[in-house]
Order: C-alpha cells, then sequence, then structure tokens
C-alpha cells in the first residue's frame, strides 16, 4: 500500500545497470538537502541474467524498506547505437521499478539531460562536473564513488528540485505548460531500447 508523506521528502535515487547499479537516498527539502545512505549494486557477469536482476531487485526493496523512501527517482535509458546494453540497462531499471510498485512508492525518471540540467545547470555538463556539483549540494568533502553512486544521488536531487517546481504552479495555467515541456523533452530524448522497439515496430507496421 502507499504509504502517508509526513514530514521531508525522502528521494530513492537510481542509477540501472545490470553491472553496477547506483543507489542513493537523500532527504529534503530541495534547499538544503542532506545524504542518508549511499550504495553500488555489483552483479557477476558469470552469472545467469535472472540471479543478477534477482540480486538488483532484493538490493532495491531492502533499501526502501531499510530507508522508508516517500517517492524513487530512477535514470531513464537512453542508448543510440548499443542496443546490447541498452537492454541490459533497462531490465536493471525494469526490476528496480518492481521493487517500487511492491512498495506502492511513486517513480519518475529522467533522462540525463534532464538530471545534468538541473543538477550542474547545463545538459552539456560531463559526469565530473555532475559528481562535483552532487558533492557541493550534499556538504560532501568529495564526490560520491563509484560514479554509479554520484548519479543515483544526482537523480534524487533532480526529483526533490523538480517536484517542489511542480508543487508551486500545481493549480496554475503554468501547470499544463510545464507538463507539455517535460512530454516534449522526453519525446526529444527518446532513444535506445525505446528506439530500437519503436523503430522495429514501425517496420512492420
Amino acid at each position: 500500500m502507499p504509504r502517508d508523506v509526513i514530514g521531508p521528502a525522502v528521494v530513492l535515487g537510481v542509477d540501472p545497470g545490470l553491472t553496477r547499479c547506483g543507489l542513493g537516498v537523500i532527504v529534503g527539502p530541495d534547499a538544503r538537502p542532506t545524504l542518508q545512505w549511499h550504495d553500488c549494486v555489483r552483479t557477476d557477469a558469470s552469472l545467469p541474467l535472472e540471479r543478477r536482476l534477482l540480486a538488483i531487485h532484493d538490493a532495491v526493496l531492502a533499501a526502501i524498506e531499510e530507508h522508508r523512501p516517500t517517492a524513487v527517482a530512477v535514470e531513464r535509458v537512453l542508448f543510440s547505437a548499443n542496443a546490447r546494453t541498452a537492454m541490459a540497462t533497462g531490465q536493471a531499471a525494469g526490476v528496480a521499478l518492481l521493487a517500487a510498485a511492491r512498495a506502492g512508492l511513486p517513480v519518475t525518471a529522467y533522462s540525463p539531460n534532464e538530471v545534468k540540467q538541473t543538477v550542474a545547470g547545463s545538459g552539456a555538463a560531463d559526469k565530473a562536473a555532475v559528481a562535483r556539483l552532487v558533492a557541493a549540494q550534499l556538504r560532501l568533502e568529495a564526490p560520491p564513488t563509484p560514479a554509479d553512486v554520484a548519479d543515483a544521488l544526482a537523480v534524487a536531487l533532480t526529483h526533490l528540485a523538480r517536484s517542489r517546481a511542480a508543487a508551486m504552479v500545481a493549480g496554475t495555467p503554468a501547470a499544463s505548460a510545464l507538463a507539455d515541456a517535460r512530454a516534449a523533452a522526453q519525446a526529444a530524448t527518446r532513444g535506445g531500447w525505446e528506439a530500437v522497439l519503436g523503430d522495429r515496430l514501425e517496420g512492420h507496421g
């Protein structure tokens, strides 16, 4: 069952990956977020795919049970060429979504460009710049490592910031414009398994 939201927002950020899946929990408000926990789930490539996916699912579910987030934010899977990598990452994202659904939590997906724009102020920012700004916003002495963890925390920070913006315009004419802008941004960043599947379906239409 969905949990009641009482007190500051607690967001679990997920940077999906089959070999390495970054997880991070931050506590709002977005003006002064704090780091609660982070981890990088690693799976051995020699294991069967289903065992690797189960390990990721169980790790996400354990994080939810221990840290009691009020929302889950996941980085959208975007690849333009490597369909095999995109599919593996998409599978990891899928089991993270399943774990969130089992816990009754709302899930929001953000494209890499949305995360970079929100955290670093530029969609062209590189991973190092994003990691440094994650550390600055969370008042850490050094950027979180590995990069998968920094990315997960960046996704969580993005959710905090964008949720506040959405709340501020809720019920106003700007709310519709914000929703339209987000839909357009998602369409413009369509890629990876979404593009591959879409192209194949169109080819068989």
